[in-house]
Order: C-alpha cells, then structure tokens, then sequence
C-alpha cells in the first residue's frame, strides 16, 4: 500500500529488480541502468543482512559505488535513504515479533539491535511512540480529554504526558463521536475526562500571544512511517500559505503517491496544529476536509487574517 511504507520492502525490490539480461543490454540508457543494478544490489544486500545492521559503507561497497553515491541513487529511484530502508525492514520484523507476544527485550534483540532502548529510539523516531505503547494499543497509558471552545467550534483535545495526542473539532451534537474517532487510535488505553487538565494546551494551540518559538507545542504523533512524514511535511507549510497534495509527494521523492498522501493528510491526528488544512487540489480548489470544507475554510481565513494583521 502506498501508505504503509514499513511495509512494501518485498514490493520495492520487485519494483526495483532488473534481471541480468536487461542489464546487460548495452544502448543509451546504459547510465541509468548501472544506477539502477546498484540500487537492485544495494536492496538485496539489506534484505539480506539487516540484522547485523550494516554500515553505509558496507551496503555502498556491495553496491559498487561510494556511499555518496548510494546514497544519492536510492533516494531518486526508492523515494527514501539507505538507512530509512534498513529502519523499515527491522522496524517491521520487530513489529511482528511484539504482535506474537514477544518481549521488547526478545524483540530488539531478534531485529540486530542492542537493545530495547535502540528499539525505542528507532519507534519514536518513525512513529513517535514507543513499542510499548504501539505493542499494547496504550495498555497502561492515562489519556487526559477536554471539549473547548474554539474559533472553529468545539474543539475535542486529547492530552498524553508528552503533550498533545489528539484534536479534533465537532458540531454541536457530534462532540462524543469526534472524540470516539480520536481515542481509536489509542483502543486499550485510559480516557479521563479532564476539561481543566486539557485547557491549558487549547489555549496554547488557538491563542497565537501563547505560541512561542523557543517553547514549542509538544505532540504526540501516532502513525505509519509514511503518514508521519506527510505530517511533519505539513508543519513546514507557513502560515498563510497552501499546498498541493502532489507538491507533497514530490518534496517526499514520491512523485506517483498523491493519492496516498491525501489519505495520510486524511488521518492526520492533531487538526490545525498539523495543518491539514493547508492542503488543496492541483486546480486550486478546497478539496474535502475531514472535519467539513466550511472549517477548512474558516481556518484559512482566520490565519490569513493573523498574517495580514502581523
């Protein structure tokens, strides 16, 4: 699936394979066929070898080319980096071990890792949680949620104890099912229902005096690899601004995966502070908003305003 990038390893060497026969077929594209077999070699020595968690330099010696170069070609023909792929494959071994009630301990070590604190690291790196937490569903994690007044009407805010989780928006009437579809992501954690615990970070998210360069709004974001990188993609676009759903793809090396940014950008978890609402169609028109087109609305003329008004 295009939005589940720790999972399409078998697929990108599909992709990526060519057989010897057309390699060595000489003509005008003789370069971009050497560029390509190492990129071919280069996957299947990762494959091959992720658990011993090789360096760059040992994947580029196999490959044939310097790391630089390597490094280079696997981002223009697999859309990420060496070390990116190698993260995925072991990120997803790891996964499956921990689905099949593996320790975090047993689990790190299976995937070459020294240990569960490298597991946590490379959790919280791609999907900013922790294998625990991902593992678990949030078993054992307390999540705080308010309802708030905003400029964009009621304003559902889940808090974790790193900051952020969740925020969404509501019609009157539709506040528990937006806070439903929130805490989905969280299915075996604990709700408490917390309006004073959760005020303070909505007034930190929609009162601009309170944002702060130097005391940045802590979130917690919980998606795929690929989701991820769409959103932190998104807290890039200025305020005031707009972008494309194929800009985005292509400022991810994913030219082809429009369509699965739009459904990245559809999940995102944290509305307004991630914006999605940011993001139009090629034409320039408002496409559709998960929270209604006449808030993704609001929400641009509201900061548009806030721009003019600096």
């Amino acid at each position: 699936m295009e939005d589940s990038l720790p999972r399409v390893h078998s697929g990108a060497m599909m992709n990526l394979a060519l057989d010897n026969h057309h390699l060595a077929k000489p003509g005008p594209r003789d370069a971009e066929l050497r560029d390509y077999d190492a990129v071919r070699r280069a996957i299947a020595f990762i494959s091959g070898n992720w658990r011993e968690q090789p360096t760059i330099e040992a994947i580029a010696d196999a490959a044939a080319v310097t790391p630089d170069e390597l490094h280079h070609l696997f981002r223009r023909w697999a859309g990420l980096t060496p070390k990116a792929f190698m993260q995925a494959l072991t990120l997803d071994h790891a996964k499956g071990l921990l689905r099949s009630s593996a320790s975090v301990l047993d689990a790190a070590l299976d995937s070459g890792l020294s240990g569960p604190g490298r597991l946590h690291d490379l959790f919280v790196a791609h999907e900013a949680m922790s294998p625990g937490e991902w593992k678990t569903g949030g078993a054992g994690t307390t999540l705080r949620y308010g309802f708030h007044p905003s400029p964009f009407g009621t304003a559902v805010v889940i808090a974790s104890e790193r900051g952020l989780a969740g925020l969404a928006f509501a019609d009157p009437g539709e506040e528990h099912a937006a806070l439903v579809d929130l805490q989905r992501r969280w299915p075996r954690a604990t709700h408490v229902a917390d309006d004073s615990g959760t005020a303070a970070l909505a007034r930190r998210v929609f009162e601009p005096g309170l944002w702060r360069a130097d005391q940045p709004l802590r979130v917690t974001l919980i998606g795929t690899d690929f989701e991820v990188r769409v959103w932190e993609t998104l807290l890039k676009i200025p305020m005031g601004r707009a972008t494309t759903y194929s800009d985005i793809a292509a400022h991810l090396a994913r030219p082809k995966a429009a369509r699965a940014v739009g459904a990245a950008v559809g999940r995102n978890p944290l509305s307004f502070v991630v914006p999605c609402h940011r993001v139009i169609g090629k034409s320039g028109a408002l496409t559709g908003y998960h929270w209604g087109i006449t808030r993704k609305q609001a929400m641009l003329g509201w900061e548009a305003g806030k721009v003019g008004a600096g």
